[in-house]
């Protein structure tokens, strides 16, 4: 008897002292987009164990969330996305009390257009849309879209970024056009300029996709986020980023805590630790993203305040705009991306 009460104490104290036991978040982000030592702090200070799950694109993000919006904590959209993610009320409003790191934001990233008073959302990262590319054997590759838009400027093999939104915009700055425009017109000029642009590429990938395919020699240029590119930069000098003169999309990514979080009290504290400046540098310095975190700054690297391809310079900012939630004209795109996936 005394054995068998002897091993039941053994289970029930290894039970107890095994991760299963620990404070659980479910976390989803876009992949490489945090630093795992930071996760494994949190988990330490909290008493938590982090599971996280990755996306690729934001449509599969959205799929994911229609599908299971119990499933997770935390989330991180990017900010046209917040938009359409409250109306379909999958967010929780945020705590404000429970957040008092949300005063460490640079005032340009708060009270956004999307989610005025930061209700549901803080902003995380930002960043740009460029070409990321070998440099070529002479000269310097040319900031332009019609790198990969026009058969006259090739820089050898390519792929194009398999993002919807992301693509058709660069189309659409190419001509001329804003990023959100809605004129049938334009996106049929954007349509067929990427369908032309499909028949000669190697095809669609990822930003961190892309990235790889360009380190590893297998294409020569590919559409990326501005982290990636960084990334790529500091693993292989005879590589480049360029934003386009033609103008590009400068993007803001989000935490977010779903309605149907089954852990909304942690959740709130997880994103207090990401806004603490300390921590806010270590992603930053990490993924190679800009930090909206103002007290961040003064912990981040010299180099990366310094890089303009993290923090372009003024006469760049201005030639970059930001995607708007576009409602039922979403359909718009939709159809575009089926024309331009189906041919």
């Amino acid at each position: 008897m005394r054995r068998h009460l002897l091993l039941l104490l053994i289970v029930l104290s290894t039970a107890w002292s095994t991760p299963a036991a620990r404070n659980p978040l479910n976390l989803f982000i876009w992949s490489e987009y945090i630093d795992p030592a930071v996760l494994a702090d949190f988990e330490k200070q909290f008493d938590a164990r982090v599971t996280v799950d990755v996306y690729e694109d934001e449509a599969a993000m959205m799929a994911k969330l229609l599908g299971g919006a119990a499933l997770y904590d935390v989330v991180v959209p990017p900010d046209h996305k917040v938009t359409a993610l409250i109306k379909l009320g999958l967010l929780a409003p945020l705590r404000h009390d429970r957040i008092p790191n949300l005063a460490n934001l640079d005032d340009k990233f708060r009270n956004p257009p999307y989610d005025r008073g930061n209700r549901f959302s803080v902003a995380y990262q930002w960043g740009t849309v460029g070409i990321y590319a070998r440099k070529p054997p002479q000269g310097a590759l040319p900031e332009s879209w019609g790198v990969l838009f026009e058969a006259k400027q090739p820089p050898g093999p390519f792929v194009l970024i398999d993002s919807p939104r992301d693509l058709i915009g660069a189309a659409l700055k190419y001509r001329g056009y804003s990023l959100n425009s809605t004129q049938p017109g334009q996106l049929k000029e954007a349509r067929d300029l990427l369908i032309a642009a499909k028949k000669r590429c190697l095809g669609f990938e990822g930003s961190v996709g892309g990235k790889n395919k360009v380190l590893g020699r297998t294409a020569r240029a590919a559409i990326v986020y501005s982290g990636e590119a960084v990334r790529g930069m500091a693993e292989d000098t005879n590589t480049v980023y360029v934003l386009p003169r033609e103008g590009s999309q400068i993007w803001q990514d989000n935490l977010v805590i779903l309605a149907q979080a089954p852990h909304r009290d942690l959740a709130e504290k997880f994103v207090n630790f990401i806004l603490d400046p300390a921590v806010g540098a270590r992603i930053s310095n990490f993924t190679q993203f800009s930090t909206p975190n103002r007290a961040a700054r003064a912990h981040l690297r010299p180099a990366d305040l310094n890089n303009p391809a993290i923090y372009p310079p003024p006469e760049v900012m201005a030639r970059l705009e930001f995607l708007e939630d576009l409602g039922a004209k979403s359909r718009l795109y939709d159809e575009v991306w089926t024309a331009v996936k189906s041919r």
